[in-house]
């Protein structure tokens, strides 16, 4: 949604103006100050009102990065295991 904001934003500026615009959401302070407000957000949409939300959150965004971070080796585990059969080897 709020890249949509944005987008819609930019759409009307000429290329020259773009720069100026999107530099300051680029600093520290903003960021620091969106992030707290999504956590604000976050917390009283799903904390605030008991919601078993936050849990599913937890346990498939663990899932998720038990995946990204195991890829890599599997990949080489499957690598491997590809080998002797472009080789011709059983």
């Amino acid at each position: 949604m709020a890249m949509r904001k944005v987008f819609s934003e930019i759409k009307g500026m000429k290329v020259k103006e773009v720069p100026n615009y999107v530099k300051p959401m680029l600093s520290m302070g903003y960021v620091k100050k969106a992030f707290q407000k999504g956590l604000d957000n976050y917390n009283s949409k799903y904390i605030q009102t008991d919601s078993i939300q936050p849990l599913y959150h937890v346990c498939f965004g663990g899932m998720a990065f038990s995946y990204l971070v195991a890829l890599p080796n599997e990949r080489r585990h499957l690598e491997h295991q590809q080998h002797p059969k472009e080789h011709g080897h059983h």
